[in-house]
């Protein structure tokens, strides 16, 4: 096993752990879980540690799964360090934005990694913008198209509250990896400028649309 998959598999036995006790623990999954009352008293930790919890094995395997094969290329350009702070930076942006997107819904809750692992899929998608992805594990796409395609339902999901879905976390995890990456990798920049800008349109279409009170 590579030291790339040894960060990668830490990442997910983590996940793993304390997931497994919130299945188990409903007073552990309570006190831990993304909840907009909780954190509005002051209990902001929920921010970070629901980014941990699982609502099922379902929702653990497929948010771990993607994170498998996104992991490696992020770690393979920045870094383990800064792996680390994509990962952690995305889910807490995704979380702030579900926050604020929610702010006034005090019973509003959520769980999962998927803010993290989304930063982390769309890092990777900065950093190799030809890679291909396999859309139900048949149709290969383009990874930008998945990106900019992603999003743009994202937004979608927003508007209209399609399904038990966080798809503010999404976006907001999307941005972190986005924005991070920028961050930490400025070359990406000149060597994938079409890509970056192409990704920066559904964030752009967000920003107007929440200007204009339509989202």
């Amino acid at each position: 096993m590579g030291d790339l998959e040894i960060v990668t598999f830490i990442v997910i036995g983590i996940n793993a752990v304390i997931s497994l006790k919130g299945f188990n623990d409903t007073y552990f999954f309570d006190k831990y879980k993304f909840n907009v009352g909780a954190i509005k008293m002051g209990e902001q930790l929920r921010v970070i540690t629901s980014g941990f919890l699982h609502v099922d094995v379902t929702h653990l395997f497929v948010n771990m799964f993607t994170l498998y094969f996104f992991s490696g290329t992020v770690i393979n350009h920045v870094g383990v360090v800064n792996f680390f702070v994509i990962y952690l930076g995305s889910l807490i942006l995704g979380n702030l934005f579900s926050l604020y997107f929610h702010k006034d819904e005090d019973l509003y809750t959520a769980v999962g990694a998927s803010g993290a692992v989304m930063g982390v899929l769309y890092s990777a998608i900065l950093l190799e913008p030809s890679m291909t992805l396999g859309v139900l594990f048949i149709i290969p796409v383009p990874a930008y198209l998945f990106g900019i395609g992603y999003l743009l339902y994202t937004i979608y999901g927003m508007k209209n509250r399609v399904g038990n879905i966080g798809h503010d976390a999404h976006f907001g995890g999307a941005m972190g990896g986005y924005f991070i990456t920028l961050l930490f990798e400025p070359w990406v920049l000149s060597e994938h400028l079409l890509m970056v800008i192409l990704l920066f349109i559904p964030i752009l279409i967000l920003f107007i649309l929440q200007k204009t009170g339509n989202l």
